[in-house]
């Protein structure tokens, strides 16, 4: 991903999620007064002084314990500490050393990276020397007391841990695009980002609600960079209660708005469901590019007619994204996986394209030809004037007319059918702002163009 990474390591409930977000200067890492609520790699991007690096939170470490989703929490905090440039080990000064951080500290010193010991929840600066001097015995050098909710003791760690990172000038700068994959619970977006890694990147398990952080990753193809971003599972809003499920759904949307293009992945077995249509909804509404993966394929029964009828339901049920792509995949076998970049490649161009001026009103003219606009009931009709770019991501375009109340929805409809056969647009939404416009203004802003010209 270019920029060196941070590892967070620590048993449950120390507060590591609350020392990412000071250390990162945001609050995209959950903090809940559970245990387990992190679960899986979540990088988050950090400065400080004249560097830029990833911090990596991880999941509580339990040595002694097979439950639940424990093993496999362990194995993405080791995974963690082996792409890492550094490591913070995180323990709690208000109960002192106890065997886990011991347990851990044994593993800790059998890695190869410079490794700093944070001791947090020291609210207190005087008090805090004291409770870190009880964690010299653990063998891992100088405990560095901090708070993570104040930020008290941050500045002198992070002083001590950038000497073991290289400056920012030295960094590559990458030309990424933002995916980020969404869904309901259990439709396999998890095992698609694996199949696109081909590693256990995040967990995956048939338990509802695994994912519970929304998951940076880095990948590179043909020289492109994609920052994939697994999100949690997205339920019915009156089936979510607050808590850890409540915070994970929130950073889902939030990865909706930061990315560029989304992938909207749905169960082939389930159909296109309520809440399917809901995700689209408010993918359109964010103006973000997407694909709809249709995952689990190949558990399909299957005949020549099986993706024609498939694609008939899509369309029927979202008819209002009838210009986003449409792949049909299995994360489990990785059939066709590699192929969703390949849309992603194109939504993203199309996203950020713009158009000039001149080109948007041939296409108005020739519209209007085919079609003039309807005379309303009281005897006037609308007439557009021009019409221009004034954004993209997603491609906006002003119509400046002389009454924009004059427009129905069905002609409304028609212009932007016209955009999208004659410029494409494909994979995008787009948005067409009606302005009301007096003829006078009109002539006086052509003149003040032409003037320009």
């Amino acid at each position: 991903m270019g920029l060196p990474i941070v590892a967070i390591i620590g048993r449950p409930n120390v507060g590591k999620s609350t020392l990412v977000n000071r250390l990162a200067k945001d609050k995209s890492a959950i903090v809940h007064d559970i245990p387990g609520v992190t679960r899986d790699r979540t990088y988050i991007p950090a400065f400080w002084r004249d560097r830029d690096f990833m911090v990596v939170d991880t999941g509580g470490l339990v040595f002694n314990e097979e439950t639940e989703f424990l093993p496999l929490i362990r194995q993405q905090a080791m995974t963690a500490l082996t792409e890492a440039n550094a490591a913070i080990f995180v323990v709690d000064g208000t109960t002192g050393p106890n065997a886990a951080d011991r347990e851990i500290a044994d593993w800790l010193r059998q890695q190869q990276v410079p490794l700093f010991l944070a001791v947090n929840k020291c609210e207190s600066p005087e008090q805090g020397i004291i409770q870190a001097v009880e964690f010299w015995n653990l063998g891992l050098g100088e405990p560095f007391p901090v708070s993570a909710i104040h930020g008290n003791g941050t500045g002198e760690l992070l002083d001590a841990l950038i000497e073991h990172l290289p400056e920012t000038s030295e960094i590559p700068e990458t030309n990424e695009i933002k995916v980020a994959i969404v869904g309901r619970p259990n439709v396999g977006k998890s095992s698609l980002l694996n199949a696109f890694l081909g590693e256990q990147r995040a967990i995956v398990s048939p338990i509802s609600g695994t994912t519970r952080d929304a998951i940076d990753t880095f990948i590179e193809r043909q020289g492109q960079t994609y920052r994939l971003i697994d999100t949690a599972g997205i339920r019915k809003k009156k089936n979510v209660q607050y808590g850890p499920e409540f915070f994970s759904i929130n950073r889902a949307f939030k990865a909706i708005r930061r990315s560029d293009v989304v992938l909207l992945v749905i169960d082939a077995l389930d159909g296109i469901t309520e809440q399917d249509q809901k995700l689209a909804g408010r993918i359109v509404d964010e103006g973000r590019a997407f694909v709809l993966v249709v995952n689990k394929w190949d558990a399909i029964e299957k005949d020549s007619y099986t993706i024609y009828d498939y694609q008939k339901q899509l369309e029927q049920r979202l008819h209002f994204t009838e210009w986003a792509e449409t792949i049909f995949v299995s994360a489990l076998s990785g059939q066709r996986v590699e192929k969703i970049l390949d849309l992603v490649n194109y939504a993203a161009e199309e996203h950020k394209r713009r158009v000039s001026t001149s080109v948007i009103n041939e296409v108005l003219e020739e519209a209007i030809r085919w079609h003039s606009p309807t005379v309303s009931r009281g005897g006037k009709q609308g007439k557009i004037y021009y019409g221009t770019q004034v954004s993209s991501q997603p491609p906006s375009i002003a119509l400046f007319v002389n009454d924009a109340k004059r427009f129905n929805d069905n002609y409304r409809r028609y212009i932007e059918r016209q955009f999208r056969q004659q410029l494409g647009f494909k994979g995008t939404p787009i948005r067409l702002f009606w302005r009301s416009k007096k003829a006078r203004d009109v002539e006086i802003a052509s003149v003040n163009r032409a003037t320009r010209v």
